[in-house]
């Protein structure tokens, strides 16, 4: 369980910075989308945010999966 932390941690301090700077960059964004899910509606949130993390939470969870697949060999 140690080895899993100590390999995620820098990718996910890595994930962090990028995430303060998706909200620092998108203060300006006027494009805004509303987001469908399960016939849910969510408020209107800017177009880059959506974007942006939409990657950093695929990149922070395939590099979790990445390591549990690596911790089975």
């Amino acid at each position: 369980m140690f080895k899993i932390i100590k390999r995620n941690i820098n990718p996910f301090l890595f994930n962090i910075i990028l995430f303060v700077f998706l909200f620092l960059s998108i203060q300006n964004s006027t494009n805004k989308q509303k987001v469908l899910f399960l016939n849910y509606k969510s408020v209107e949130i800017p177009l880059s945010f959506i974007v942006g993390s939409s990657f950093i939470f695929g990149s922070f969870s395939s590099n979790i999966l990445i390591s549990l697949i690596s911790k089975k060999k």
